[in-house]
């Protein structure tokens, strides 16, 4: 597009290579935007690929699937390159330089969904692709934001306890109220779409993001499967990793609690030097009670440790905030560039003028 306009004649294609030229392509308004982050999935995308578009194509909606491989080290990002050859109409890719992490990779494809509604989902499958319509159905209703809840889990007992916890422990501590904080399917207003990616939040936890910003918020069961191929990329260090950046991102309640315990703390040791002051003036001198003493003492250094490390997780955010370092990378992007079906606003600006010229190029229009 860009050698065609520097051969038009005239003022638009004199000294376009000194000027500044931005092309913005119109956003294709599609019903529907699925978003998958992919990352070594080789094993499971053939079977996604057949469910997924099998459910798509029954609805009475245009669509488009987005899918964002997060830095995959196995053969992911052939099979997502033979699946956009095979369905360039309505399939894109983004491919990340490097893994930068579900939810990043999520913001990248939000900072690029066309459509009125975004679905996401995970690439395992664990997630029936034929939930969607039901996903749709819901804000179709004038939902912004709606939530899935897993029916009958179908993961490691482990992962469920665990998650069971942390969802009534974050329902306590934060106005963040989701069943089920771990499940990816999910559908998004182009609205809460657009405020999530514009957060600029260093940490993004989604699914709160997009409560938070929910006028009208729902939720519903929907089927959960085992997982078709490979394993979990949440360890249990990265589960809590991730729960401590839910919490220190929607509660300063930890801080509080922090706060009030020391001065619990503050008062009981008041007492007991009272009472080992006025012991030590009735009895007198006494070698007994050392080893209580120690025991108290490990007990305030350790509950001191706890709170230099919940004060850390908050200083951490910051020093990541500061530094609004890029969470992610786009290394390439495959999708279908036919100006002459989807519009394109081009508009060139030359430099050390004040004109600018805009050429406007129409769908259906030679």
């Amino acid at each position: 597009m860009l050698c065609g306009l520097r051969n038009l004649p005239g003022p638009l294609g004199e000294g376009l290579l000194a000027a500044e030229v931005h092309i913005t392509a119109n956003k294709l308004t599609v019903d529907v935007s699925v978003l998958i982050p992919v990352y070594n999935e080789e094993d499971a995308l053939p079977l996604l690929f057949e469910r997924l578009y099998a459910a798509l194509d029954a609805m009475e909606r245009s669509y488009e699937v987005l899918f964002i491989d997060d830095g995959s080290k196995d053969c992911s990002p052939e099979l997502l390159t033979r699946q956009h050859a095979q369905r360039p109409d309505v399939t894109r890719v983004i491919f990340l330089s490097f893994n930068a992490g579900q939810h990043a990779a999520l913001i990248a494809g939000f900072k690029t969904a066309r459509g009125r509604a975004v679905v996401t989902m995970d690439a395992d499958l664990q997630n029936p692709p034929e939930e969607i319509p039901a996903i749709l159905a819901e804000m179709d209703k004038g939902h912004d934001y709606v939530g899935s809840i897993r029916g009958s889990r179908q993961d490691h007992k482990w992962r469920h306890a665990c998650s069971r916890m942390m969802n009534i422990f974050r329902a306590k501590i934060t106005d963040i109220h989701i069943t089920d904080q771990g499940c990816m399917l999910r559908g998004y207003s182009s609205e809460i779409v657009q405020a999530i990616a514009q957060s600029g939040e260093s940490q993004t936890f989604i699914p709160a993001l997009a409560y938070l910003y929910a006028a009208n918020p729902t939720e519903i069961t929907v089927a959960h499967d085992h997982r078709v191929a490979g394993e979990s990329k949440y360890s249990l260090f990265k589960l809590i990793q991730l729960n401590f950046d839910l919490i220190t991102s929607f509660s300063s309640v930890p801080l509080q609690l922090i706060s009030f315990t020391g001065i619990i703390v503050s008062f009981c040791s008041l007492l007991f030097v009272i009472y080992l002051a006025t012991r030590r003036l009735i009895v007198g001198p006494e070698v007994e009670g050392v080893f209580t003493l120690f025991a108290i003492a490990i007990f305030l250094m350790g509950l001191l440790l706890f709170a230099v490390g919940m004060l850390g997780e908050y200083i951490g955010r910051i020093n990541n905030q500061v530094h609004k370092r890029q969470r992610f990378r786009i290394a390439k992007t495959l999708e279908s560039t036919d100006f002459k079906q989807h519009g394109a606003i081009i508009s060139v600006d030359k430099k050390r003028t004040a004109a600018s010229v805009h050429l406007t190029l129409q769908s259906n229009k030679s």
